[in-house]
């Protein structure tokens, strides 16, 4: 334990200094890295935390991301220089945010006609796809990141076993509620999209819903674990996650 203890001590030591970049005029982007890391991306939740608990005079929108933060403002209402003094200040020496988000149970029906590309990344891994759905299923991931549509998660945690390259040739389109591995990464498709992804299995949880309170189910910081349902749960699932519920479950990490 001590050793661990250590071993996070030095490697956020070696974390480079946070880099303010102005993105043209409405703008600023402060990077904490090149890397995909839980230290680096809970230095930009916490900076989001206080950026938007401080909430400078015309801010418009934060973005969170694997290693960087964007600040939207209006330059007509910010005091840019002002909000530059801000990030600078909260940016020395800022400690990861140490609260985890929530912890999400997610079902997935994995393989067949909900996951058509379960046999191909077994073979691809000398694995039977049951092999694949264990080690799928048994990881808790990070989502790091929403981005690239509204409700997407972009998830770390993912076994380097089934970690497979995107296809060579992406689908013009995949269904809501795809649960896709691509490269070292997981994801969850908020709606039907196109996809360069392997597609595992399916699930009825809509991170994304323009008529639910909450639209958007998950967030930067949440975990995600996949629970596999068997096919003939889907119709039911299915029909609660239209009616609005969230179907998957919130529990304690």
């Amino acid at each position: 334990m001590r050793d661990l203890w250590l071993f996070r001590i030095v490697n956020r030591c070696i974390v480079p200094t946070p880099k303010i970049l102005p993105c043209g005029d409405s703008a600023v982007t402060i990077e904490f890295g090149d890397t995909i890391d839980p230290d680096i991306n809970g230095m930009v939740l916490a900076l989001d935390d206080i950026v938007r608990a401080r909430a400078p005079a015309g801010l418009i929108e934060t973005v969170p991301t694997y290693r960087s933060l964007t600040i939207q403002f209006d330059p007509v209402a910010t005091d840019y220089d002002a909000l530059v003094r801000l990030l600078n200040e909260e940016t020395q020496n800022l400690p990861p945010r140490n609260a985890v988000g929530r912890r999400w149970r997610v079902p997935v029906v994995y393989g067949g006609e909900y996951g058509i590309d379960l046999e191909e990344v077994a073979s691809l891994h000398g694995l039977t796809p049951n092999q694949v759905v264990e080690i799928h299923s048994s990881a808790i991931y990070r989502i790091y990141m929403i981005g690239f549509l509204p409700g997407f998660t972009y998830l770390g945690g993912l076994d380097k076993r089934i970690a497979t390259s995107r296809r060579l040739h992406p689908r013009a389109k995949i269904p809501a509620g795809s649960i896709m591995i691509g490269g070292e990464q997981a994801g969850i498709a908020p709606m039907d999209m196109p996809s360069g992804w392997h597609n595992l299995g399916l699930t009825p949880v809509r991170s994304y819903a323009p008529g639910r309170d909450p639209v958007f189910l998950f967030a930067a910081g949440d975990e995600i674990v996949f629970e596999p349902v068997d096919a003939s749960r889907w119709e039911a699932l299915e029909k609660a996650a239209l009616a609005g519920e969230p179907v998957a479950e919130e529990v304690r990490p």
